[in-house]
């Protein structure tokens, strides 16, 4: 988001992988992207691509730290992090509309 390539650099792991699920609506990610300076290369490309601006609000995803990520203010897709020993070891990249319907409603949580 800031554009700072080496502070992204700095908290991924050497062997991080990157896996992104476009359902076949969005572009995606065919393979795996392994090795943090190729998914650095990858995700820096994807956004230059996509072109506008990207923003992200910080949430959790399935317990997890995560990304809500914008391009011009309207929701491309849900980053999931997997964090080991203060190193981001994988990154989970979901732009499948179809599972992003709810990602800006609130659900209660009651007890029973």
């Amino acid at each position: 988001m800031t554009g700072d390539l080496q502070a992204l650099l700095d908290v991924l792991a050497p062997d991080v992988v990157f896996v992104s699920d476009g359902g076949g609506l969005r572009q995606a990610a065919l393979r795996p992207v392994a090795g943090a300076a190729k998914v650095l290369g990858y995700m820096a490309g994807s956004l230059v691509k996509a072109g506008g601006t990207f923003t992200g609000e910080p949430t959790t995803v399935n317990g997890n730290p995560g990304l809500i990520l914008r391009l011009d203010g309207v929701v491309d897709g849900v980053l999931a992090l997997r964090v080991e020993n203060t190193r981001v070891t994988g990154l989970y990249y979901v732009r499948n509309p179809e599972k992003l319907t709810r990602v800006e409603s609130t659900t209660s949580l009651t007890s029973r």
